[in-house]
């Protein structure tokens, strides 16, 4: 993907083609953002704009060098993944012998290389700081013409020391629209899109998981299941709910589901329809919203996402989720 075909992330693009355009990329990028908002089609549009020759500066997408860029074949534009086995941290002999002399040599070919860290704070976490600190002395004496490109979901697990020479570049949750356009792309019935959507965080890997067949609507489904016993406003009931719900391999996502349905009823109550999530639902969520009423919506969908909290509380999840049922089918 070239730096003009991404979408959703006009900030990150724009701070980019002006470091091509004044010929100044930093020593060091730290892209910044959640998983699947196109932090590392980014970096690789990035290097096919700089070592394109046919078309210097933005990359044409169909020449030797760009296939080679996009396949992970050309010699200055490096992918260096988490590692597979542990808990994926790059060790410091991998970085001695695999990345700090790629560094040292670089370009090979073009007149910039760029060498980039999927999942960098998985990498090189501050809690393991023997190959975060063999990076850091790299990073505090560039070659030149060689730019570092760390992607990060979690910035703040790298080393303070390693973001400050970091060049950071925000990239925010995509669009609704965009979404849909990934899923229609890589082939997901439309039927398939709304509740994918809404549960995506604006993720397009996200989305993709949860539209695979039909999951996020299977989602939807148990979430409204729930709130049908909830509704009996009977403990007995809720705490039977909650010993099913507590089996289940999907029970964190059922949940998370069912506080993001709050959200829209308690939003519907109050008339801002327009920032729904589960779009395609509306008739029912308007319908539920007059039931319920925006304020008890509000405050079920508030017990919900404080359940991470809930739970560590306590021991024993079964008897966390037991109350946090009855508190829910109690709520007015």
């Amino acid at each position: 993907m070239l730096l003009s075909e991404v979408r959703g992330q006009n900030g990150a693009v724009k701070t980019l083609r002006r470091a091509l355009e004044q010929e100044r990329l930093p020593n060091a990028y730290l892209f910044e953002g959640p998983s699947g908002v196109g932090k590392q089609v980014t970096a690789l549009g990035l290097a096919q704009a700089l070592l394109c020759e046919r078309r210097p500066r933005e990359g044409c997408g169909i020449c030797a060098i760009c296939l080679r860029v996009v396949h992970g074949n050309h010699p200055d534009a490096r992918l260096f993944t988490p590692r597979a086995e542990g808990n994926r941290n790059l060790q410091v002999e991998v970085l001695r012998n695999d990345v700090l002399p790629v560094a040292q040599y670089a370009p090979f070919e073009g007149r910039h290389a760029l060498l980039i860290f999927p999942d960098a704070d998985v990498s090189f976490p501050a809690q393991h700081p023997e190959a975060a600190n063999a990076l850091l002395k790299t990073l505090e004496e560039p070659r030149p013409n060689l730019t570092f490109i760390l992607l990060a979901e979690r910035p703040e697990r790298l080393l303070v020391t390693i973001r400050s020479r970091c060049q950071r570049v925000r990239f925010g949750p995509l669009a609704p629209l965009i979404i849909e356009q990934v899923l229609e792309r890589n082939g997901v019935p439309t039927a398939q899109w709304g509740a994918a959507v809404a549960l995506s965080e604006g993720r397009a890997d996200r989305a993709l998981v949860l539209a695979q067949q039909g999951f996020a609507e299977q989602l939807l489904e148990q979430a409204l299941r729930v709130d049908r016993t909830l509704a009996l406003r009977d403990a007995g009931r809720a705490i039977e709910l909650s010993e099913e719900l507590a089996k289940a391999a999907d029970v964190a996502l059922v949940l998370e589901t069912l506080a993001a349905y709050y959200r829209d009823v308690a939003l519907s109550g109050l008339g801002l329809a327009s920032l729904l999530r589960f779009v395609h639902a509306r008739s029912q969520i308007d319908e539920r919203a007059q039931q319920l009423g925006p304020q008890a919506a509000a405050a079920r969908a508030e017990r919900l996402f404080a359940l991470p909290e809930l739970l560590a509380r306590n021991a024993n999840p079964q008897i966390a989720l037991d109350q946090l049922f009855v508190e829910l089918a109690a709520l007015r």
